[in-house]
C-alpha cells in the first residue's frame, strides 16, 4: 500500500486534467485565460496520460479514475474534431472553389497567394489582415487577372490598417455588404442559378489571446456572425481565431452550419503555428457552410510568410 501522502499527492496532480475535461464536457469556460487556454486541449489530451501514470503507482483508487475520466473525455473531443468523410459521393451541381488566407498584417509576399489561386483553381478568396499596401501588391503580382471581381473593405478610421477584409472572386458578384464585429468582415453574394444565391463572408474575429476585453470582443464577434437562412446558401470563411474546443464556435455550429474540414473527415488538420516555431499548432481557420451545400472535399495549403495556412474547400451548390 502506498502511503497516504502519495495517493493525496495522486489526486492533486490528477485534478487540473479533470477540470480542463469538465470545462470542454460542459463549455464552461469564461473570459481570460480559460478562453484562450482551451485552444490547447489536444495537448491537453496527449499529456493526459501522465497523471494517470502517476495516480497508477501512488495505487490511488481515486486518483486513477479522475485521470481515466479525464483522460477520455479530453481525447474524445480531440478525436471528434476528425470527423468522417461522407459515404456517398457528392451530389451533382455547381462546383465552388473558396479558399482563405490571412495575410499576417499585411507582411505575406504577393505571389504565394497568386499561386495558391492559380494552382488549387480558387473561385473565390476570403482575405483577412489585408493593408493598403498588401492589396497593392497582390494587384500588381496579377490577382486581378485571375479573380477579376472584388469586395475590398478598407478598415474603418481609428483601426490598425490590417483590419481590412476583402473577397476576391472569379464569377461576378450581386449584392456587397459586411458583417458586424470589430475587424472588418466583407460579404458577397454570388448571383445565378435558380433557387438561393451563394453567400460567402470573409470572417476575422478579434483574438481572445491577451486580456478579459480581448476575451469579450471575441466573444461578441462570433455571436454576431450571421446564421443560416431559407433564402441564402451562406458560407463564413476565413480565421475565427477559435478551434472546436471553444464553446462559443461550437453555438455559433449548432445555429446550423456545417464544419466543412469536419464534413470531409479531415478536421483534425491545424492551421495557425508560430513562423519560427513549430509548436503550438491550433485549427483556428475555418469554412462553415449551410447544410444545403455538399462538401466535394477540403484541404489545408500552407502559404509562405502567413502563420495561417489557407483552407481550401470544394462546394456543390444544388440546382446550379
Amino acid at each position: 500500500m502506498a502511503p497516504t501522502s502519495a495517493r493525496r499527492w495522486a489526486v492533486a496532480a490528477a485534478t487540473p486534467w479533470a477540470v480542463w475535461a469538465a470545462l470542454r464536457r460542459t463549455g464552461g469556460e469564461r473570459g481570460f485565460p480559460l478562453v484562450p487556454a482551451l485552444a490547447f486541449t489536444p495537448y491537453a489530451a496527449g499529456t493526459s496520460v501522465l497523471p494517470l501514470v502517476v495516480a497508477l503507482r501512488a495505487r490511488s483508487r481515486a486518483a486513477t479514475l479522475l485521470a481515466a475520466g479525464a483522460g477520455a473525455v479530453l481525447v474524445g473531443a480531440v478525436r471528434s474534431h476528425r470527423g468522417r468523410p461522407p459515404a456517398a459521393p457528392p451530389p451533382a451541381g455547381r462546383r465552388v472553389r473558396i479558399a482563405t488566407v490571412s495575410l499576417r498584417r499585411g507582411l505575406v509576399p504577393p505571389e504565394p497567394v497568386v499561386d495558391l489561386v492559380r494552382r488549387h483553381a480558387v473561385d473565390l478568396l476570403a482575405v483577412q489582415e489585408l493593408t493598403p499596401e498588401a492589396e497593392q501588391r497582390l494587384l500588381a503580382a496579377g490577382l486581378a487577372e485571375l479573380l477579376p471581381h472584388a469586395h475590398v473593405v478598407p478598415a474603418r478610421p481609428g483601426s490598425e490598417p490590417a483590419a481590412s477584409g476583402a473577397v476576391w472572386s472569379r464569377l461576378p458578384l450581386g449584392a456587397r455588404t459586411v458583417v458586424p464585429g470589430g475587424f472588418e468582415q466583407p460579404a458577397v453574394r454570388l448571383p445565378g442559378g435558380p433557387g438561393p444565391e451563394l453567400e460567402v463572408a470573409s470572417v476575422h474575429t478579434r483574438p481572445p489571446a491577451t486580456s478579459p476585453d480581448a476575451v469579450r470582443g471575441w466573444a461578441e464577434d462570433l455571436a454576431a456572425l450571421p446564421g443560416p437562412e431559407p433564402a441564402v446558401l451562406r458560407v463564413l470563411a476565413g480565421d475565427f481565431n477559435a478551434t472546436l474546443d471553444h464553446a462559443a464556435l461550437r453555438a455559433v455550429l449548432r445555429r446550423g452550419y456545417l464544419d466543412a474540414a469536419r464534413a470531409a473527415g479531415r478536421g483534425h488538420l491545424r492551421t495557425w503555428s508560430p513562423l519560427r516555431c513549430p509548436v503550438p499548432r491550433l485549427g483556428l481557420d475555418h469554412v462553415l457552410v449551410d447544410p444545403r451545400l455538399a462538401v466535394a472535399g477540403c484541404d489545408v495549403v500552407p502559404v509562405a510568410g502567413s502563420d495561417h495556412r489557407s483552407v481550401v474547400v470544394d462546394l456543390v451548390v444544388p440546382g446550379g
